[in-house]
């Protein structure tokens, strides 16, 4: 039997984030960390990125929220980044 039945309890109602927005982005030697605005971190291989992983911790760094969160843009390498795709795990390559 179910634990909250058994008890009495009714289930809580659970926050389920409906959409992800980058609010800013680190780096470590390996990977990018974007923090969103819903608290959750989401963190990616650098190699994923060939132009981000071959750039100095300086030019990472110069990176702009596009769209209110939902991309993110380097514009010293025409690099452009969606959120959406960092939280579906989709591989740069076929992004």
């Amino acid at each position: 039997m179910n634990t909250l039945v058994k008890n009495n309890l009714k289930p809580q109602q659970v926050y389920v984030p409906t959409t992800a927005l980058a609010k800013r982005v680190n780096f470590d030697e390996d990977l990018m960390h974007v923090a969103l605005t819903d608290g959750r971190i989401v963190s990616v291989p650098l190699i994923w990125f060939p132009l981000l992983h071959q750039a100095t911790p300086e030019q990472r760094q110069q990176y702009e929220i596009g769209a209110g969160g939902v991309s993110l843009h380097w514009s010293e390498f025409d690099e452009d980044i969606s959120i959406a795709h960092l939280m579906a795990g989709v591989d740069w390559q076929w992004a």
